[in-house]
């Protein structure tokens, strides 16, 4: 029997799509895969974007639970949550959000998505191009390849340890960041995106 499956995408500027003008982004393109799937006969998987720009893990604590209670499927949920972007990034000297509480923060994220499934996935945060590497965006925002790691590194072990999945597109796209990303250096470009959204595929397929 078919199931109607929710996936629901939390995450930044980079999970809704910013600066990609042709496909909307990777989980547009996942959304437009799945519908056509749909229509091949496989099971309902219907993915909701819930990314807003700008936002760090402090934000995401504020809406989660009620975003999760308003789109939840009895007949299975999937929760991604994507953040650190931002929370690393430093502002006025410091972090947004710190790596302790930023590991806190997604330990509650964690426990809010568990009330609706045990199918969650933690995404990685992505390299920034060379030339912003340390150094203050118009945003007034700062973002080293050093702080990636470490906040990415936070993300692997909260996986590791609750038994989660984690979407590495951080390797995925070390090599080929320069063309990957945009000219603002932060969010990928069309290619980026597209490339992202190949990787994600395998992991929605099994959905379907």
């Amino acid at each position: 029997m078919k199931k109607m499956i929710y996936g629901l995408f939390f995450g930044d500027s980079i999970t809704y799509g910013e600066y990609d003008g042709v496909f909307g982004g990777w989980v547009d393109i996942l959304k437009r895969y799945a519908l056509q799937q749909f229509h091949e006969g496989s099971n309902e998987l219907i993915l909701f974007n819930l990314g807003i720009g700008g936002e760090t893990t402090e934000g995401l604590l504020k809406r989660m639970p009620y975003e999760l209670a308003a789109r939840n499927s009895a007949e299975g949920n999937i929760v991604f949550i994507g953040y650190g972007a931002n929370d690393l990034a430093i502002k006025d000297g410091v972090p947004m959000v710190s790596t302790v509480q930023f590991r806190n923060n997604m330990i509650e994220a964690i426990h809010h998505a568990k009330q609706y499934t045990n199918d969650i996935y933690l995404v990685s945060i992505l390299p920034v191009s060379r030339k912003i590497d340390g150094v203050q965006t118009a945003t007034g925002k700062l973002r080293t390849g050093e702080e990636i790691l470490v906040y990415n590194q936070i993300l692997k072990d909260i996986a590791v340890e609750n038994t989660l999945h984690y979407i590495d597109f951080y390797t995925v796209f070390l090599r080929d960041k320069e063309i990957l990303l945009s000219g603002d250096g932060v969010h990928p470009n069309e290619k980026g995106y597209g490339v992202m959204a190949e990787t994600a595929i395998p992991i929605i397929e099994k959905y379907l």
